[in-house]
């Protein structure tokens, strides 16, 4: 797939990330009252869904249906790790945020630890059972 050619396309940043979902206002609960996006307004699409922001951060939930394909993670035994396919959202306090989602019940994948730069990861569920990591930037 190599060319010498450069390429005509030059992407800027991600959009948004699509996410298939069981219940929209189980997730809405997540991702709104929980990690504290704000719901936006959505087109008038034919399907459910719900539409979050965070910063430049989009994510655009969509409730499971015949054209989706499953909600969730499709094989939790393999994809319910710290090394799987996640999403990662930037927090000012990663600690007390995991207290707080704790609290709440939700499922902890791996507590806060420090990476090798100083930042401060962990990782839980969504409810369908995506893993979430919230990061904390190394203090300056």
């Amino acid at each position: 797939m190599s060319s010498n050619h450069p390429s005509p396309i030059q992407v800027k940043q991600i959009d948004h990330i699509t996410l298939v979902v069981k219940d929209l206002e189980i997730s809405r609960q997540f991702y709104c009252d929980l990690l504290g996006m704000e719901e936006m307004a959505r087109p008038a699409f034919t399907f459910p869904g719900k539409w979050f922001q965070a910063g430049n951060t989009f994510i655009h939930l969509i409730l499971e249906n015949d054209e989706s394909g499953e909600s969730g993670v499709h094989n939790p035994e393999r994809n319910n790790n710290t090394r799987a396919h996640h999403l990662a959202f930037l927090s000012d306090n990663v600690k007390e945020a995991f207290q707080f989602l704790e609290e709440q019940g939700v499922p902890i994948l791996k507590k806060p630890k420090d990476r090798p730069d100083g930042a401060l990861q962990g990782f839980v569920n969504d409810p369908d059972g995506h893993v979430v990591e919230l990061s904390e930037p190394v203090k300056s």
